[in-house]
């Protein structure tokens, strides 16, 4: 009986031990993993509504946007990326989907891709069932029925996406005339003070985003946080203080402002946007071709700008947040826009186009210790620059020998500095305080190599070390995850160093460009045969609808079910060629035999597209050659 009760109290010892023993097991693995996901690197997603590349960093020297400038500094800056469709409700599910247009069967606002499609997993969605607390702040996906009246929650988001509470006011009589009455205005300065709720969306944005940075800066859970900031789009509603860095006499219009020779009807978007503002209808433009007076297009220009500005200070808060909680070492950022926007180009006045002014976007990936390395624990990686309100900016604007221009001056490469403002850059207080970023960035790291936004994707799951994101088959509507595009990390490896493949040889790569060049001038037939070897990708895509030839009144933004011509658009080094086809959108069929009109821009001598050689019989073989290639595609650019 001893025997027997010895026994069970080993075997019950033995039990307790394993089950202890289990327990600790279980609790350290919790903790490493636990650990394992505070390595991971968080994700800050910005997405700026309507921001073309007019920034400093682009070489804007009129623009006074310091904090993307920084943000520039340590990342790499694409001088070539592009969107599938420059709109925004098509343009955010297609980067947020990695599906082109074609793919999310989205060309307007009027469906939910889940439904009308295929339901696609979505980046952020990606993330979420990844482990990361996913968050949506602003605006990021289309509101409305493009994202399910919900902002694709609960799919994309672990929590519940936030909204300013002053959006509702987006179309409020709040804009100060002239005679003292208030307007629904393009141009749109305010008195904050006096706005409803005494605040502005995206002033909101940025507080909720700076509260969270601090929230999850006490949690082991890594994060992708994607804000939605919502100017510059219009109404061009800014704080009127803004105003006072772009004085009117230093406003130019734009170089090309009148409508381009040889351009086809159907290309047209007759900007009805700006026509149905109550200070735009006061000027009796005419329809569809009328141009905006002289005066007000300067005051566009500068209430654009002025908005850009302050959405960089609200950048520069969410920056300095990130680095005041200490989570910009260990946060990968990702700034675009989510295309473009003319300013008077072409005689135009919006997006809605295959402009590359309306196509071509801003983005800066910031990757920590790969695009840029703390020197030392003393430097700030995200100093906030305000030029409204820093003392020291202050001395800058208001020094006698100073004057606001001269802000630009500090980021713009030192060769181009005009010889009399040396001096001052080299002792301005602002030069003191940047002048190891401002010089590490003219040296920094930026790429003319061709991306597109259907790349983001795949490229920041890579980054973050998440299962790869496959290449979508053909029939790709039942194909839960896949891309259309093709992640970009081994291009940010090889421009960084961090890989030690060589794309192609810079000094091979000039000589073919310049061989190249010296053919298209003359658009002969020997150059169907010359292709220069691609940097990264062959080619990019873009695409357009229209309702008509004619311009009318939803020439801009077309219900699928008015759909009858798609510009198809494709971009490679050396040209920008297009085609308006035949659309079919009761089973989106192409019909590219039947075209309404045809562009071809040679981008080294026309960079600014007002010269279509598409009708020049001494093109033919070229557009030829390029036709060909537009029709087979993106799969055929994919670099592999």
């Amino acid at each position: 009986m001893n025997v027997i009760i010895r026994c069970v109290t080993i075997v019950t010892f033995l039990l307790i031990n394993l089950i202890v023993f289990q327990s600790f097991v279980a609790s350290s693995s919790s903790i490493l993993k636990s650990k394992e996901s505070s390595k991971r690197q968080n994700i800050l997603f910005v997405v700026v509504d309507d921001l073309r590349t007019s920034l400093g960093c682009y070489g804007e020297p009129v623009m006074k946007t310091l904090n993307v400038d920084n943000l520039a500094q340590k990342s790499v800056l694409f001088e070539q990326a592009y969107v599938q469709q420059a709109i925004c409700g098509p343009s955010r599910v297609s980067f947020l989907t990695s599906r082109r247009p074609d793919t999310t069967r989205l060309y307007d606002f009027y469906s939910y891709w889940r439904v009308h499609a295929g339901n696609f997993t979505t980046l952020p969605q990606h993330f979420k069932e990844n482990g990361y607390v996913t968050q949506s702040v602003g605006k990021v996906f289309h509101p409305g029925l493009a994202s399910n009246f919900s902002d694709d929650s609960p799919y994309s988001w672990t929590n519940t996406p936030y909204h300013p509470s002053t959006e509702k006011y987006k179309m409020a009589k709040v804009c100060p005339n002239a005679d003292g009455s208030l307007g629904v205005n393009i141009v749109c300065p305010v008195d904050v003070n006096k706005m409803p709720e005494g605040t502005l969306p995206d002033i909101q944005i940025a507080d909720f985003v700076v509260e969270f940075l601090g929230n999850m800066s006490k949690s082991e859970q890594p994060f992708f946080l994607a804000i939605g900031f919502q100017k510059p789009h219009i109404p061009l509603k800014y704080p009127q203080e803004f105003l006072k860095l772009y004085p009117l006499s230093e406003i130019q219009p734009a170089k090309h402002n009148t409508y381009p020779e040889r351009l086809p009807l159907v290309a047209w978007n007759p900007w009805t946007d700006l026509r149905e503002r109550d200070d735009v209808k006061k000027l009796n433009v005419s329809f569809p071709f009328g141009p905006l007076p002289s005066d007000y297009q300067l005051l566009v220009r500068q209430s654009y700008y002025a908005a850009t500005t302050y959405v960089d200070v609200q950048l520069g808060r969410v920056l300095s947040a990130l680095e005041e909680n200490g989570l910009a070492e260990n946060t990968v950022i990702t700034f675009i826009g989510d295309h473009g926007w003319s300013l008077g180009e072409h005689q135009e006045w919006s997006k809605y186009s295959l402009y590359d002014v309306a196509t071509r976007v801003p983005l800066l990936v910031y990757i920590p210790n790969m695009t840029h390395t703390r020197l030392d624990d003393r430097e700030k990686l995200f100093d906030f620059i305000d030029p409204l309100h820093d003392n020291k900016n202050q001395e800058i604007m208001q020094g006698p020998e100073t004057d606001i221009n001269e802000l630009s001056l500090l980021f713009m490469p030192r060769n181009k500095v005009p010889a009399e403002h040396l001096n001052l850059i080299k002792n301005s207080t602002i030069q003191k305080r940047h002048y190891e970023e401002s010089i590490r960035y003219q040296n920094g790291y930026r790429t003319s190599a061709l991306v597109e936004m259907v790349d983001l994707f795949p490229t920041l799951a890579d980054i973050a070390g998440l299962p790869t994101v496959p290449l979508c088959p053909p029939q790709p509507f039942s194909k839960l995850l896949c891309t259309e595009g093709a992640s970009f990390l081994p291009l940010i490896k090889n421009i960084t160093g961090s890989d030690n493949k060589n794309l192609l040889p810079k000094a091979m790569r000039q000589d073919v460009m310049k061989y190249e060049t010296t053919l298209a001038q003359q658009c002969d037939e020997r150059f169907a045969t010359v292709t220069s070897e691609p940097v990264w990708k062959k080619a990019i895509f873009s695409q357009y609808p229209r309702p008509s030839v004619l311009p009318r009144d939803d020439s801009d933004k077309p219900h699928l079910k008015d759909i009858r011509i798609m510009g198809y658009s494709m971009w490679t080094q050396d040209f920008h060629y297009t085609e308006w086809v035949s659309f079919i959108p009761a089973n989106y069929t192409i019909l590219w035999e039947d075209l309404y009109g045809v562009e071809l821009y040679i981008r080294a001598l026309d960079p600014d597209e007002i010269n279509n050689m598409a009708l020049f019989a001494r093109c033919a073989s070229l557009v030829k050659a390029l036709s060909r290639q537009l029709h087979q595609g993106w799969r055929d650019a994919v670099p592999h």
